[in-house]
């Protein structure tokens, strides 16, 4: 990863308050979705590797949506990073950081958004030149109080807080100085993924759009 590619995920996080965590089951649920994400006001997507159609809903998802910045989660091993580069991936999040992943981020043109959970683990992202994270799983590595401890010895980090987000606690912690966005998977409720309920993911993101 060069130095110029670096700074780009902040900017890419600063693009919209929350990044729909996405899990696609049914190929043909990715246009549409992306569709109505995106007029919903939300512009940074996020498609885990969870399931085995997650590149294939990148691709579509970038020829649905052009305009819109598509990115790759759940990255655990180093050979996903050259497969969700050909996918058409724009950036690039991963559950944690070890050396293997690093260097197979220096591979793609694209930035990564690491996962850490613990300071040692914050200090090992930094020292491979990261300055914006993210915390997961949120709740769980102590939330709120996390991110404020963190701030106190890590002024210069920013943080995607993603993990037990919902739209009631976005807010708060949308409100800490060292948050540019948040990762929420309530944006793209299951039941209404089935049945195709465009209209009601399109509000949803709209309203998570207004949460800056």
């Amino acid at each position: 990863m060069s130095e110029s590619v670096k700074p780009a995920i902040q900017r890419i996080l600063g693009l919209s308050p929350v990044i729909p965590v996405i899990t696609i089951h049914d190929i043909a649920h990715a246009a549409p979705l992306a569709q109505a994400l995106y007029a919903g006001g939300l512009r940074v997507l996020e498609v885990t590797l969870r399931t085995p159609v997650g590149l294939a809903a990148i691709e579509q998802m970038r020829r649905a949506v052009p305009d819109a910045i598509v990115g790759v989660g759940t990255l655990a091993e180093p050979a996903q990073f050259a497969a969700a580069d050909s996918a058409g991936a724009q950036f690039g999040v991963s559950p944690g950081l070890t050396a293997a992943l690093a260097d197979a981020a220096l591979s793609v043109t694209w930035p990564l958004l690491p996962g850490v959970m613990t300071p040692s683990e914050l200090i090992a992202a930094r020292n491979w030149g990261y300055s914006a994270c993210k915390l997961f799983p949120a709740q769980q590595a102590g939330g709120i109080g996390m991110l404020k401890a963190l701030h106190a010895v890590f002024p210069d980090v920013l943080f995607c807080p993603t993990g037990g987000i919902t739209r009631q606690s976005a807010p708060d912690f949308l409100a800490l100085p060292n948050v540019r966005c948040v990762g929420g998977s309530w944006l793209v409720p299951d039941d209404a993924l089935r049945a195709g309920d465009w209209a009601r993911i399109e509000s949803l993101a709209r309203d998570a759009a207004t949460l800056r």
